[in-house]
C-alpha cells in the first residue's frame, strides 16, 4: 500500500514539474515581449470591437495593419448602418476617409504616438510593460494581463489583455472603467505579424479607390496647410476655427459659447452675428435636406438639458444647432461634410471608437471635432469636462424627431 501510494506521489509531482515547464511567469513573459516588440515588422489583424457606451452597444468590424516605421490603417466598419470609416498615417500624414461620400479629412497630428488605440499591438504590449503593479494570470491557451489603461479618456481606467500562449497575438481586450464596468470589448478573429502588404496598401488615394468603387468619379482634393490662399478653407471644416479668419458668406464660432457666428450685413465688415435667441432672422437657415439625418446624444450630464435646437447654415453648409444648459453648457452643431480634405489646426486625436475626433482649445473653450456617416460633428463648451465630452460625442448615434 506504502508503495502504491510512494508511486502516486511521484507521478503527480513529475505532471506538476511538466505543466509548470510549459507556462513562463510574468517576468518572462514580459522580457520576451519587449524583445518582440523592437523586432516587430508590422502586423495584420481583423477582429470585432463592442462599445458599450450607451443604450444599445455598438458593434465594429475593425481592420488593423501596420509597417515599420509608422505606418498605419485602420478600417472601421458598421454593417448595420452601412458605414465604412479609414483612419490612414502614412508618409503624407495622418487621414480619416469616409469612402462612400467620397469625404477626406486630413489631421495634423502624432497619431499613434501620443494616444493609443485599443486595437493596436503596440499600445497594447507599452500598457503591459510601463505598469510595474500588472496583474498575471494564465488560461489553457492565454496569459492574461490586467494593467492600466492609458487612453485619453478617463473613464477608461483599467484593461485586460489575452495573448496568446504560442506566439503572444492578441486574442482579446477588455477595457472598463472605476467600477469594473466594461466600456469597451475587442475580439481578434486573426492576426498575422509580419505580412507582405501590397504596393499603395497605406496610401490615401488607394484606400479611396479600393472602397468606393465605381461610385463617383469626384476625387477630393487636397488642401495644403502650407499653401497662401486658404480661403477654401471655411471656419469650422472640421476642427478649423477662427484662427483663419472668416470667409464672406460663412460662419465662425463665438470663443465663449461655441456657438456659430454669421457675417453682418448692415454693421461694419468684419464683424459677426451672434445666433442668439433674439435674432431669429439670422440664426434660422433654410429648412436642411430631407437626405439630410438630425442625430443627437443619448447622454446628457447630469442636470442638463436640452435648450433648443436651430436649423443653420453653417461652413457654407446647411445643418442644425442643438445647446444644452444647466449644470454644464455646451453647443453641438451637425453639419453636411464637404468633398475635401481638411487640414486641422494643432489638436489632441481622441478615440470615440467609432471614429477619430480632434480636441482643439482656444479662448477658454474646447472643441471636439469629428466626421460620422458623411456628417461633420463640432461640440463646443467653455465648461464641460474632457471626459463628458467624450462621453457626449460617443452617443451621437440616434436619430432625433424635430
Amino acid at each position: 500500500m506504502r508503495r502504491m501510494t510512494w508511486i502516486a506521489a511521484i507521478i503527480l509531482s513529475m505532471v506538476l514539474v511538466l505543466s509548470a515547464c510549459g507556462t513562463k511567469d510574468a517576468e518572462s513573459v514580459v522580457k520576451d515581449l519587449d524583445k518582440f516588440l523592437n523586432s516587430m515588422e508590422g502586423y495584420s489583424g481583423t477582429g470585432t470591437m463592442t462599445l458599450h457606451n450607451g443604450q444599445q452597444p455598438q458593434v465594429y468590424q475593425v481592420e488593423v495593419s501596420y509597417a515599420k516605421p509608422e505606418a498605419y490603417r485602420i478600417k472601421l466598419t458598421n454593417a448595420d448602418k452601412d458605414i465604412t470609416q479609414i483612419v490612414l498615417r502614412n508618409d503624407e500624414g495622418v487621414f480619416v476617409l469616409t469612402p462612400k461620400q467620397n469625404k477626406v479629412f486630413r489631421f495634423q497630428s502624432d497619431w499613434p504616438q501620443k494616444n493609443g488605440q485599443v486595437y493596436l499591438y503596440q499600445t497594447l504590449v507599452q500598457s503591459i510593460l510601463l505598469d510595474g503593479s500588472r496583474q498575471f494570470t494564465t488560461t489553457d491557451d492565454a496569459y492574461v494581463f490586467d494593467v492600466m489603461a492609458k487612453y485619453n479618456s478617463t473613464s477608461l481606467a483599467r484593461q485586460k489583455i489575452w495573448l496568446s500562449q504560442d506566439d503572444y497575438k492578441p486574442m482579446q481586450v477588455e477595457v472598463s472603467d472605476t467600477n469594473a464596468t466594461v466600456l469597451v470589448d475587442v475580439k481578434f478573429d486573426t492576426f498575422e505579424f509580419n505580412p507582405t502588404f501590397t504596393e499603395g496598401f497605406f496610401k490615401t488615394e488607394s484606400n479611396m479607390q479600393a472602397q468606393s468603387g465605381d461610385v463617383t468619379e469626384q476625387q477630393p482634393t487636397t488642401v495644403d496647410p502650407n499653401q497662401d490662399n486658404v480661403d477654401t478653407l471655411a471656419p469650422g471644416d472640421d476642427g478649423v476655427g477662427v484662427e483663419l479668419g472668416n470667409v464672406d458668406g460663412d460662419t465662425g464660432t463665438d470663443p465663449k459659447s461655441g456657438t456659430p457666428l454669421e457675417q453682418s450685413t448692415t454693421g461694419e465688415e468684419g464683424h459677426g452675428t451672434d445666433l442668439s435667441e433674439e435674432d431669429d432672422a439670422t440664426s434660422i437657415a433654410p429648412t436642411t435636406p430631407q437626405s439630410f439625418t438630425v442625430m443627437g446624444p443619448t447622454h446628457t450630464p447630469l442636470g442638463v438639458n436640452e435648450k433648443d435646437m436651430t436649423d443653420i447654415e453653417y461652413a457654407g453648409n446647411q445643418g442644425v444647432m442643438t445647446r444644452f444648459a444647466g449644470t454644464y453648457n455646451y453647443t453641438l452643431i451637425q453639419t453636411e461634410a464637404k468633398d475635401m480634405a481638411t487640414t486641422l489646426v494643432p489638436g489632441d486625436f481622441v478615440d470615440l471608437g467609432f471614429t477619430i475626433a480632434q480636441l482643439t482649445s482656444g479662448d477658454d473653450v474646447q472643441t471636439l471635432s469629428w466626421t460620422y456617416f458623411g456628417n461633420q460633428y463640432r461640440l463646443s463648451s467653455a465648461d464641460l469636462p474632457e471626459v463628458e465630452m467624450i462621453k457626449v460625442a460617443q452617443s451621437v448615434l440616434a436619430e432625433v424627431s424635430k
